[in-house]
């Protein structure tokens, strides 16, 4: 049961409205003026308040003011006999605060309500202001990222795409800047995206005049991280001959800009992470091993989607609660259908679970409220997955790889970007397979 406020001067609007609100189950407050809701405030804390526009000793504007320095603010809904001032109210008050149009009826206000409901839940449900979860596996995870918060210590972030590496690295630095009462940064790189040439001045910067087209001094992301943390993404695809450069910034905390001399001090967290396993960067010389345990002298394993389904219900109401508030919306799942999403295996995982339901809300029907799920969650990557050669008792592992590979890049028609992308590895990664299976190189 929710506690409502309903400020409004209409009398008899109010008699009905509450009612309405009573028979959802909800305890009301009725309030006819600014001065009287003022009083019901300083006695009870509502989470929901629905609110007149124009009131007799002023706007209804100033209640809303009087809750802008309040982080467990009330969930406000303006309500107006105007619908051309809908328009002007939103340019006042932003996107936070829903609007109704009288007349109203059960169903506006029973939506309103659970709009304010899902954003509510959705907000106080994740976990150092990012992460959704309360399985077992994540709480182990949430006790890691608090450990190692109190220390300055680099993390290395590892799992299958998808799970929310960039998420935990939030996760990460907001605990850190909670321990230590600070307010820095995060700066994100991909090193995945930087050529060979540039990525020496993408994170440790360059002079003006270093190089052609170097028109300007640019300061790196290691300095754009000071006194913060410094997330590298993908940084098991940084050039192996590159990575000497990173290794010594790791070991000195210094810098030197490309094309400089001077030696910069750095002081920032790195949080790193990869898509691949120990196993896999033990085998493919991918990654130093001086570096990796300069990079992961904390290193986390982000557990799959599939090894935590009963989070899959919070994570799909987390990402339904967004949409509906950022739209006006209030669609919501029946029991059903979170079943249907909870029995798949996600083998995108979060991110895969997120564009389900963008999708799905995106195809459900305007004036209903109920979430129109696909009957097939499977996207073109899974499909080709599923087609993977079946298991049987003899079968050398090598082979298996080598008719997965060669299954893939037939479906593909040889592209190879994308067969490494639906494989889940990089393309480097892929082309050592190709040269390890030589018959499969000849284009």
């Amino acid at each position: 049961m929710l506690k409502v406020l309903l400020v409004d001067d209409d009398l008899d609007f109010c008699d009905a409205a509450a009612q309405l609100i009573t028979l959802m189950g909800h305890d009301v407050t009725v309030s006819n003026s600014l001065s009287e809701a003022h009083t019901a405030l300083k006695h009870t804390r509502f989470s929901n308040i629905l609110l007149d526009f124009m009131l007799p000793d002023g706007s209804g504007l100033h209640l809303i003011d009087h809750f802008k320095d309040d982080p467990d603010a009330p969930n406000i809904t303006l309500i107006t006999g105007h619908p051309s001032v809908k328009n002007i109210m939103a340019g006042l008050c932003g996107p936070k605060v829903n609007y109704l149009i009288k007349p109203i009826n059960k169903a506006d206000l029973e939506a309103a309500i659970k709009i304010n409901v899902a954003s509510t839940v959705a907000k106080s449900d994740r976990h150092f202001g990012c992460l959704v979860g309360e399985s077992a596996p994540m709480q182990e995870l949430y006790t890691m990222i608090e450990r190692v918060a109190r220390t300055p210590a680099n993390v290395m972030l590892m799992g299958e795409s998808g799970v929310g590496k960039e998420v935990v690295a939030q996760a990460i630095h907001n605990a850190s800047n909670a321990s230590r009462g600070a307010q820095s940064k995060l700066v994100a790189a991909n090193c995945g995206a930087f050529s060979r040439e540039l990525i020496g001045s993408e994170l440790f910067g360059h002079e003006k005049g270093a190089f052609t087209g170097a028109v300007a001094r640019k300061i790196g992301f290691f300095e754009q991280a000071e006194g913060g943390s410094l997330f590298l993404d993908e940084v098991t695809e940084m050039p192996i001959d590159m990575q000497p450069n990173l290794l010594r910034v790791l070991e000195t905390n210094k810098v030197t800009r490309v094309g400089g001399v001077k030696e910069i001090d750095i002081d920032c967290r790195v949080i790193s992470a990869t898509n691949r396993t120990t196993e896999d960067l033990a085998e493919n010389n991918v990654l130093r091993e001086d570096l990796y345990f300069r990079l992961a002298v904390f290193p986390i394993h982000i557990p799959p989607l599939r090894k935590r389904k009963e989070d899959i219900p919070l994570l799909a109401e987390h990402f339904l609660a967004d949409l509906n508030e950022q739209n006006g919306c209030a669609y919501q799942f029946t029991p059903a259908q979170i079943e249907k999403l909870t029995q798949y295996d996600w083998p995108g995982n979060v991110r895969e679970l997120r564009h389900a339901i963008h999708r799905a809300f995106i195809m459900s029907d305007p004036a209903g409220t109920e979430v129109a799920l696909p009957s097939d969650f499977s996207s073109p990557f899974t499909k080709v997955k599923k087609a993977e050669p079946g298991i049987s008792a003899g079968v050398k592992i090598d082979e298996m790889e080598k008719e997965l590979i060669r299954t893939t890049l037939e479906h593909l028609d040889g592209d190879k970007p994308q067969a490494a992308e639906m494989l889940g590895i990089s393309l480097k990664t892929l082309y050592n397979r190709l040269n390890k299976y030589g018959e499969l190189t000849s284009e």
